[in-house]
């Protein structure tokens, strides 16, 4: 009865939408439980960092929905968790980290093919190691998937996980190139993790191959890690994938109305398709640049390009990933640069993305006190009309009751026990170094 009523409110959302199949296990890759409880451990352990004080889960904490609830995080050079992470006065961050810590939630979905904002690392048969990659031919053969895969980056970043090169010896190696192979930056960290508490154990209990005498690889790490995150947050027990399964009742009227017009009129759905609200595609959406942008060691420009910095082809400028939206209320901050720290204004801005852009002045950011200056790119006006030029989308304001009923509907695609986690934070990890809790 209630998509009658919608449908005579609103004929042309009801006439233009089409929900998306709902979610099954088919759509998720096998999960081992022990390995799933093996990269639980290796997640919230410092250890992979170069200086032994960061852990994946610092930036993408189940705290803050598997981020770090800043615009732009603090890596190397920081102490605590999310907002209220300080800088440390005697090794202080050289900039903010140029992009939003994006969330984690179904990574795990066979339909992820390509990661992170810009799709740097890809999949792609046709090369040994099964994904195209910044590293080229050099990316070693073994991680398992894309999920997997995509660890390789943070731990090589100085600013993120890495250090610097006086710091440590895995900073050294990644700053000389050397990545793979023995001596490298993964096998550096692999044979910490070797040697560190009962982690060898534990890997022999996981992987035939560690147990025949095979030296551990990073491969072996990141598999692990892959596969805790895969199960940890894997979010398809929403409100919205029960109305999918056929609950009628699963969504209240305001929230049906708002899918209505996300899959319809609104035009959302144009790339936030699916039943993860994402093509995997790359758009320009005129999203504010703040912070220092994407740039090489000899660059002094604040842009950041997107998808153009990976192809090189100019129609690629200003495009980034279509993000998947489960569990976007708690995701906050929003856009690539993470320019909105309120749901809402992401949103009416979306919508009209040329006068959003006109308007912003930094105000709806959210970000830690770092005396470095995030908001100086706004000030670039060649930039920033580059930016509004490559635009894809008409502007098209909603009305406050069009943006209250979609923000029904993305309520409606929470799902709490994802965000709180299955095997949750461990108390302690192998290494005994301190676990952010």
């Amino acid at each position: 009865m209630r998509s009658l009523a919608l449908a005579l409110l609103f004929p042309l959302a009801a006439a233009a939408q089409e929900f998306p199949a709902p979610l099954s296990d088919a759509d998720f890759i096998q999960i081992d439980a022990a390995e799933a409880a093996l990269g639980q451990l290796l997640f919230y352990d410092p250890i992979l960092s170069g200086n032994q004080n960061i852990a994946c889960a610092t930036c993408h904490h189940p705290r803050f929905a598997t981020s770090d609830g800043l615009s732009l995080g603090m890596g190397e050079g920081g102490h605590g968790l999310g907002p209220e992470r300080v800088a440390d006065a005697a090794n202080y961050p050289s900039e903010f980290i140029p992009r939003n810590a994006p969330a984690l939630f179904n990574l795990g979905a066979r339909q992820f093919t390509v990661l992170f904002h810009d799709g740097r690392i890809e999949v792609d048969e046709s090369r040994a190691s099964g994904f195209r990659t910044p590293m080229g031919e050099d990316m070693e053969v073994g991680f398992s998937g894309i999920l997997s895969a995509q660890t390789m980056f943070p731990v090589l970043s100085a600013d993120e996980m890495a250090g610097h090169v006086k710091e440590n010896d895995v900073a050294k190696a990644t700053r000389s190139g050397r990545i793979t192979g023995p001596g490298g930056a993964w096998d550096i960290i692999a044979r910490r993790v070797e040697g560190a508490g009962d982690y060898q154990a534990r890997f022999e209990a996981v992987y035939p191959e560690v147990a025949a005498g095979r030296p551990l690889h990073f491969t072996d790490i990141s598999n692990a890690i892959a596969a805790f995150m895969a199960f940890e947050w894997r979010a398809d027990g929403s409100a919205f994938d029960a109305f999918l399964r056929g609950d009628e009742d699963a969504l209240s009227a305001e929230a049906l109305e708002g899918a209505e017009l996300f899959y319809g009129a609104a035009g959302c759905s144009g790339c936030h398709s699916g039943a993860l609200q994402s093509d995997h595609g790359f758009h320009a959406m005129g999203v504010p640049q703040i912070g220092p942008g994407k740039r090489l060691a000899f660059e002094t420009h604040h842009r950041d390009v997107g998808r153009m910095g990976v192809t090189g082809h100019v129609e690629d400028a200003y495009a980034f990933r279509t993000p998947s939206l489960r569990n976007v209320v708690a995701t906050a901050p929003y856009g690539h640069s993470g320019a909105y720290a309120e749901l809402r204004d992401f949103v009416e801005a979306h919508a009209a993305p040329r006068a959003a852009l006109a308007a912003y002045d930094g105000s709806p950011a959210r970000l830690a006190a770092l005396e470095h200056d995030a908001l100086g790119p706004l000030q670039d006006a060649a930039d920033r009309a580059a930016l509004e030029a490559a635009i894809e989308v008409e502007d098209r304001p909603l009305s406050q009751h069009e943006t209250d009923a979609i923000l029904a509907f993305l309520e409606a695609l929470t799902d709490q026990p994802a965000i709180d986690g299955r095997l949750g934070v461990p108390e302690r990890v192998p290494s005994g170094l301190p676990v952010d809790q």
